[in-house]
This record gives structure tokens, sequence and C-alpha cells, in this order.
């Protein structure tokens, strides 16, 4: 609660991040402060050292989320609850490094990416789901063994809201009112 109270002055825990990381001296120990107390009061840890290529949406806020350093995470990225971006670090392991993933990415929660694997642009990985080899663009990552089911179009993998009425998508940090009524109405009959 206090972390929630200490990070209101800096907007997001994304501004926060970038101040921690690019401050120096006594700022940097103050912003590091509360970057640690939002991220141990969330029971999550978001490495300083991860790079991500604009704010993502993480519709459950940070909780349970783990992404280590060295991980890369491209532009609109939909990451949801207990999903863990992690490093293999094991020096005779084939598959050591972090993992990079692609833009219009949607990984769904508990979703484990692991060690130096490539993740492809426009690709879903579902609840669950355990990454451990590359991923080609415009693919599908389902739970049990991996298997990869590669569409010939890209996907549109937006997370979308619904307030009063009104649909919504996450992109490059902000909320977009959808205006293609196919879409909305798909919206409506699915939920």
């Amino acid at each position: 609660m206090l972390a929630k109270i200490l990070l209101s002055p800096y907007g997001s825990f994304w501004n926060l991040k970038n101040k921690a990381q690019n401050s120096s001296g006594f700022m940097r120990k103050v912003h590091v402060g509360v970057y640690r107390s939002y991220l141990y009061e969330n029971s999550a840890d978001i490495s300083m050292d991860s790079i991500f290529a604009s704010e993502p949406c993480l519709p459950h806020d940070i909780r349970g989320v783990f992404i280590s350093g060295g991980a890369k995470i491209g532009k609109n990225a939909i990451i949801f609850q207990q999903v863990t971006i992690g490093s293999v670090t094991l020096p005779d392991s084939k598959g050591s490094g972090a993992p990079t993933i692609g833009d219009n990415c949607y990984i769904g929660a508990g979703a484990k990416i692991v060690g130096n694997v490539k993740v492809g642009d426009n690709v879903r990985i579902g609840a669950n789901a355990t990454v451990y080899k590359d991923v080609p663009d415009n693919t599908v990552v389902i739970s049990g063994e991996q298997k990869n089911i590669t569409k010939s179009t890209p996907m549109l993998n937006r997370y979308y809201t619904n307030d009063d009425g009104v649909w919504s998508y996450f992109q490059d940090g902000k909320w977009i009112k959808e205006s293609d009524e196919s879409i909305i109405s798909k919206l409506r009959d699915d939920c």
C-alpha cells in the first residue's frame, strides 16, 4: 500500500522504471527504492535491465510478473498475470541467455518464456504455455508440448476493454476507441 502511494507522483510504474534507470546519485537511490518496494508489494520482479520498445499493456497490473535482465520485449506487448520471461544462466546450457519478444505479442496468464529464444511478431502465447524454442511470426503457442500454428496473415493481437459500452484497445501506451463496427460486433457477441 505504501509503495502505491509513493508511486503516485511518478504517474505510472513505467515512468518510475525510466527514472530509476536514468537517474544518478541520491535521486537514483530514491527511485530504485520506490521501484523495488512497488515490485515487492506486487510479488513481481521486472529487472531494470529489461528492455521494452513501448509501455506494455498489463491487464492485471504487474502482479506476479517476472521479467529477467537482458529480456527484450517489442512494442504493444500484452502481458497477463503470473508470466515469467526468464533467462537461463547455466553456462553449459544450449539455451543460455534471455528471451527476445517481437512486436504485438499477446502473452497469456501463467505463460513461461525461458532462455535465449526469439519470439516473432504477432505471436499469441496461450495461458500456462511454456516456450523454450524459437517461435515464428504469426504463430499461436498452446500449453502441453509446444505446438506452433503459423497463420498466413497477421493476427490482431489487441487487448480490449469495455467501459460503459465503449470498446477500446491498448496500443502505443494509451487506450484507443475501437471504430471498426465489425470488430465491435464480434466483441459484443463473444462477451
